[in-house]
């Protein structure tokens, strides 16, 4: 495959000013719009530890939910190639950021427990193994400065309705 480079825009709007704008640490809201043309917009603010709003997207859990997608087409695809039906698939992602007293922070560790439902018993263990190479091509976890961990589970649901 020849070297390809692919561009994303997406603009985010600051729709939380109060009357004041940032006169004060206080007096405005973290709020925000995320737009990508042609899609739903998604409401942001900041974490609730921040002064933002629970209701909204924070830019944490919207990196978090990126590493664990990327990680979950990569790992579809390569099932698809290898032969092995996935008929179900969710991850309860989770990730630790660390603040120093300054303010600036990082994300330290995100680890993903995607569980996976397939048809084939046999294909249990190829089904765990390609885990790793779907770590290898995601594109997100590529451009992390941090280890993404899984501890994956399988499930077999063979069309007998038996599990295993």
């Amino acid at each position: 495959m020849a070297h390809q480079e692919h561009s994303y825009q997406v603009s985010v709007t600051w729709s939380g000013n109060l009357g004041k704008g940032t006169a004060t640490y206080g007096a405005y809201s973290r709020d925000h719009m995320i737009n990508v043309e042609g899609k739903p917009v998604i409401p942001g603010s900041s974490d609730p530890a921040f002064r933002g709003d629970a209701k909204r997207y924070n830019p944490e859990e919207l990196f978090l939910s990126s590493l664990s997608a990327c990680h979950m087409l990569w790992y579809l695809h390569l099932c698809a190639e290898a032969g092995i039906a996935v008929t179900a698939y969710s991850d309860a992602a989770s990730g630790s950021m660390k603040t120093e007293p300054d303010g600036n922070g990082r994300f330290t560790r995100v680890v993903l427990h995607p569980v996976v439902t397939i048809t084939d018993a046999s294909k249990a263990t190829p089904a765990m193994e390609l885990h790793k190479q779907a770590q290898r091509f995601c594109f997100i976890a590529n451009s992390v400065s941090f280890p993404v961990e899984h501890q994956p589970e399988i499930i077999v649901n063979q069309e007998d309705g038996n599990f295993y």
